[in-house]
């Protein structure tokens, strides 16, 4: 007969849990990475944690800015040719962002009659104090 051995669930206490989630929201480290270093038990024990304490979405288990779910590199141990890759990606997704939110514009005006006007430069619509 096989002993079995019995599941344990460790409890983590909030300080450690928010040490955590500020060092992969920083980008020092993946989620999964978190998870093997510290020994976290369960696939999505630090995904949760994220999604509780964290400032940045985690709705879809990634930040928007680094959709592969990689940690941020610094931009000293990119090469210029990497840092340039990189740059271009970003110029290509903001403009498929503009051209997307151009195109809902043209929808609104067309098919319901709503003008969107920009917000002049250096005029706020906030009261002041």
């Amino acid at each position: 007969m096989k002993s079995e051995s019995k599941r344990t669930q460790r409890d983590y206490s909030l300080a450690f849990k928010l040490a955590v989630v500020d060092q992969v929201e920083k980008g020092e480290m993946t989620y999964k990475q978190a998870q093997s270093r510290y020994g976290i038990q369960g696939r999505s024990t630090v995904l949760v944690w994220l999604r509780k304490h964290g400032q940045l979405d985690w709705s879809l288990g990634w930040t928007p800015l680094h959709p592969q779910g990689a940690a941020m590199t610094s931009s000293s141990s990119l090469t210029p040719e990497q840092h340039i890759k990189e740059l271009e990606q970003q110029l290509t997704e903001m403009e498929k962002k503009a051209e997307f939110f151009e195109a809902v514009v043209e929808v609104l005006k067309r098919d319901y009659g709503v003008t969107i006007v920009k917000k002049p430069r250096g005029k706020s619509f906030r009261r002041k104090k």
